[in-house]
């Protein structure tokens, strides 16, 4: 039977119900109401229809249906055939204590965990359980026969109920394991699960060691895998991304004092906090190897659930922040469980915008009445370096802005050297913080530059880049991928900027890039001097991916910061055949260890062939 479509009242309401979601999600993302009128007025250009389709992508109507849910979840099922066979198993690496608090647990969902314990390749564990002082009587049964059947289940109960933390805490005073592993009540393990992070505890020295994970839900079905990039700070800042399966050095933790009893429903995100802020070595396998359980009152079920929790996490990043950060504050965000950490501004903190530019005055003098129309909170001056101009409106402007407006232009009427005419502009430029600007691009937010400089001023951040946008509101750069496309590209380009975890991270979330795009780049001055400024042997594109790539190598931080945001107007496809045989050489030896090992910042189970992220055929 042919699908009916919906009626004209049932489309009717859908649109004002994104309308109006539009318009608050607009307020939350700082847009301001002439901007998105302005938007809205560019887009009724091509008809009520386009414009409708507009609104409800971006407010992520109709993102995900039933169709697509179902063929994600094949998709899925077909892929863990291939990933099942691939894992090997590590036979030594000391023992593992793997620490359970119970309380109440479900029968069903209890005997499951214990047997994913038990079905481990890896033999030398120990089961570790605290019953904080369940009422049923079931549960208590249940785990003295287990405890008196198999010498390695160790149980202690509680008399009286404790709270998550204190429960985890009595179960880590049973361990003698040189690693623990947290194992949630209801939660299964993958047989490979301890073999695995043992085997790349050893191999990578690291102290924490954490994998990917999915949903198995009441009946078994597994479904939605979480597929995480290395370990990534500012992420980790943002979400508690690491989620499960988490293995620690046990000496690492009990030196930590194990678990804080006032951060109860964050008491994981708050030990691994300072885990790394006591600067522990933390490595990540690229495996799904932890199965949490979906039901009615869990956290993967409902976000909502457990109000305290979100709560409870923004203190832990606080108290992480303020010893790591001082003077930096943890902020809601506009989704539970995340998190917006402001860092700190210096007082007289300054940017140079650095625009390069020939002719196109159109979109130059729409980049600059942008950023004056609309940058609040950091001075900064414009230096626009105006490569062999020749149109006569374009020559008068710029003298104009000179002239009146304190504009700072730069010629150079050289052949075309991207990298060059930035490093030009660099060498004179008086901020603490340069931006390198496309003439192509428009300022949306009032908080945009604020927010890139007050993460460029970092000590540990190369460079940074924010969430750029299409003018039809999609998303144009939210992070490079080296590899990507077989060079490098951006990732969820093309899509709908909204919160959401599908295989990968969310792509409005702040995190740790291995690169950012020179169409919008802000790195501190004297950390672009120390880096040594932009290559010039390449002379359109590259070298803004492979400055990021030695800020990488140097230590630092490449951060997107999604909260900064921008239009760009770039198409969404570029004629590779403009870019020069040097530039492709260039990037071909930048690029090649990423292109090879691949970019730790993503993760070797998706596709490098789709910008949105998408299992990797095996």
């Amino acid at each position: 039977m042919k699908e009916k479509k919906p009626g004209l009242y049932a489309r009717i309401r859908a649109l004002v119900i994104a309308l109006a979601e539009s318009q608050a999600k607009a307020r939350r993302e700082g847009l301001g109401v002439r901007t998105v009128l302005a938007l809205l007025v560019r887009e009724a250009k091509f008809g009520p229809r386009h414009l409708a389709r507009k609104i409800i992508a971006y407010t992520g109507h109709g993102r995900v249906g039933r169709a697509e849910l179902e063929t994600a979840r094949s998709e899925y099922r077909v892929w863990l055939d291939h990933q099942e066979a691939s894992l090997e198993a590590c036979t030594e690496g000391g023992l593992v204590s793997i620490i359970m608090p119970t309380c109440d647990t479900p029968a069903s969902f209890l005997r499951e965990a214990v047997e994913s314990v038990r079905r481990q390749t890896y033999a030398d564990w120990e089961l570790c359980i605290h019953d904080d002082a369940s009422r049923d009587a079931e549960v208590v049964r249940y785990l003295r026969l287990e405890a008196s059947a198999d010498r390695r289940i160790k149980i202690s109960l509680g008399s009286s109920r404790g709270g998550i933390a204190n429960a985890t805490n009595a179960a880590l005073a049973l361990a003698s394991g040189r690693w623990v592993a947290f194992l949630d009540h209801d939660d299964l393990l993958h047989p490979a699960a301890l073999s695995e992070l043992v085997e790349r505890a050893i191999a990578m020295d690291a102290q924490i060691v954490y994998s990917d994970h999915d949903i198995v839900s009441e009946s078994g079905e597994r479904s939605a895998p979480f597929f995480k990039p290395d370990w990534n700070p500012d992420l980790f800042m943002a979400q508690m991304y690491l989620g499960h399966l988490v293995i620690a050095e046990r000496a690492l933790v009990a030196q930590l004092g194990g678990l804080r009893p006032e951060f109860d429903g964050a008491q994981d995100y708050d030990l691994l906090l300072r885990c790394a802020g006591a600067g522990a070595r933390i490595a990540h396998v690229p495996k799904v190897l932890y199965h949490w359980r979906q039901h009615a009152g869990s956290t993967s079920s409902n976000a909502d659930s457990k109000p305290y929790a979100h709560h409870a996490g923004r203190a832990a990043i606080q108290s992480f922040v303020s010893t790591r950060y001082p003077g930096a504050r943890v902020d809601d965000s506009a989704f539970t469980f995340c998190y917006d950490v402001r860092f700190p501004l210096p007082a007289k903190a300054t940017a140079s915008l650095i625009i390069p530019t020939r002719d196109g005055l159109e979109l130059l003098k729409a980049c600059v009445d942008s950023v004056r129309a609309t940058t609040q909170g950091v001075d900064y001056e414009i230096i626009v370096v105006d490569n062999g101009s020749t149109q006569p409106a374009t020559l008068a402007w710029l003298n104009e802005q000179q002239r009146d407006h304190g504009m700072i232009v730069i010629s150079s009427d050289t052949p075309f050297n991207w990298s060059a005419l930035n490093n030009l502009a660099a060498a004179k430029a008086t901020g603490d913080v340069l931006v390198f600007l496309n003439n192509d691009t428009e300022a949306v937010t009032s908080d945009w530059l604020v927010r890139l400089v007050e993460n460029a001023l970092r000590e540990d951040v190369g460079t940074c880049g924010p969430l750029l946008l299409y003018g039809d509101l999609t998303i144009q750069h939210a992070g490079v991928v080296v590899g990507m496309g077989g060079w490098a590209d951006h990732v969820f380009k093309g899509l709908a900027p909204v919160h959401h975890q599908h295989l990968f991270v969310s792509p409005i979330l702040r995190r740790d890039v291995l690169a950012v795009t020179g169409a919008c780049m802000a790195v501190a001055r004297d950390r672009f001097a120390q880096l040594g400024g932009f290559d010039e042997t390449f002379q359109v594109c590259g070298s803004d991916v492979e400055l990021c790539l030695r800020a990488h190598r140097a230590g630092l931080l490449n951060v997107y910061v999604a909260e900064a945001r921008l239009i760009h107007h770039e198409s969404k496809t570029r004629d590779a055949r403009a870019v020069p045989e040097g530039d492709f050489v260039r990037s071909a030896e930048a690029y090649h260890p990423y292109r090879t090992a691949g970019d730790p910042m993503f993760n070797p189970n998706l596709d490098l062939y789709s910008a949105t992220p998408k299992l990797r055929a095996q």
